[in-house]
C-alpha cells in the first residue's frame, strides 16, 4: 500500500472518530429524529457510511462484505429508515464504525482487491480502481458530516468538538 493510500483511509479514520464524538451522547430519540423534508436521521447517515464503503470498497471489488447484505440494503444509496432503529442496531453500527476502517487497511495492505469492477458514482466520479475508490471516500465521508450537522442543529443539538 502507498503512503497516500495509507493517509487517505487514515483520514477517513479521523473524519469517523470526530463524527462519533459528533453523535456522543445523543439519545435514541435524537439518533432517530426525522426532520420534516429529509428522508433520513443521523443513526441512518452513520449506518450508511458503512454500507456505502463495503459496497464501494468490498463488493466491487468481488469481496465479501464485513457487514451482512441485509445491513447494506437498509443503509444504501437511496434507502430510508422504515422506522426508528432500535438501540440493539445502533449499538451494531457504532461498534462496526471504526473497526471496518481498520480492516479494510489491513485487507488493502494484504492486496485484496486487485479485481475492482470500474463505475462511475452518482457525482459523476469514475471510480476504476480500488485505489480512486479510496481516494473518493473521505468527499463521500465529509458530505455526511455535513448532513450530520445539519440534522443536529434542526433539532437544536449544540455541535462543540
Amino acid at each position: 500500500m502507498t503512503d497516500t493510500i495509507s493517509n487517505q483511509i487514515l483520514t477517513v479514520k479521523k473524519i469517523r472518530q470526530t463524527i462519533l464524538k459528533l453523535v456522543e451522547g445523543l439519545t435514541e430519540e435524537q439518533l432517530n429524529f426525522i426532520p420534516e423534508g429529509f428522508n433520513n436521521n443521523i443513526i441512518w447517515n452513520v449506518g450508511h457510511l458503512i454500507a456505502a464503503q463495503q459496497g464501494i470498497c468490498y463488493l466491487r471489488a468481488g469481496q465479501p462484505p464485513l457487514v451482512s447484505m441485509e445491513f447494506i440494503e437498509n443503509y444504501k444509496p437511496g434507502s430510508k429508515p422504515s422506522g426508528p432503529i432500535s438501540k440493539e442496531k445502533i449499538d451494531y453500527i457504532f461498534a462496526h464504525f471504526i473497526s471496518t476502517i481498520e480492516q479494510l487497511e489491513l485487507d488493502v495492505t494484504a492486496k485484496k482487491f486487485d479485481n475492482y469492477s470500474a463505475w462511475t458514482s452518482r457525482y459523476g466520479v469514475a471510480l476504476n480502481s480500488m485505489d480512486e475508490a479510496i481516494y473518493f471516500l473521505p468527499f463521500h465521508e465529509g458530505s455526511h458530516f455535513g448532513y450530520l450537522l445539519a440534522l443536529k442543529r434542526i433539532q437544536g443539538i449544540p455541535s462543540t468538538l
